[in-house]
């Protein structure tokens, strides 16, 4: 495979730390969220970055696949949720839902790009195999 892009950065502290990338766009602090037995506040976490990034990424997949079909819509969205959930072993994994919003096409239209988008997404391909990825379309 070609690399199109290297993302780079680097955390310190972990979820009580820093991170920080290398060409100085993020520069954030972590805290453990109030669930988790943390602090509480505006502060972001690993879950939440991860949320974020999906997002953005599977909407830009979805576009994609929108223009590749020449489809007409307005303007998508997708909200992810990310959940940590604690393994019978001790150990942790992930589980993330995908709302999709494709106003302008009919229901079984919108179900057939996410399929597509979610075939063509770098997060979706990194994931799929390794933890739950619930989709759904608003």
């Amino acid at each position: 495979m070609e690399s199109l892009y290297t993302a780079k950065a680097t955390a310190t502290g972990g979820r009580n730390g820093q991170v920080k990338s290398a060409d100085g766009a993020l520069d954030i602090e972590t805290r453990i969220p109030k669930e988790m037995g943390g602090p509480g506040g505006t502060y972001l976490n690993p879950e939440i970055l991860f949320a974020g990034g999906y997002a953005a990424c599977f909407d830009s997949a979805l576009n994609l696949i929108i223009r590749m079909e020449k489809v007409q819509t307005g303007t998508t969205a997708v909200t992810a949720e990310v959940s940590i959930m604690k393994q019978d072993n001790g150990g942790f994994n992930l589980a993330v839902k995908l709302d999709v919003e494709i106003p302008g096409v009919d229901r079984e239209a919108a179900l057939e790009l996410v399929k597509k988008a979610h075939a063509v997404c770098p997060y979706s391909n990194a994931t799929r195999g390794n933890i739950e990825v619930a989709l759904s379309v608003k």
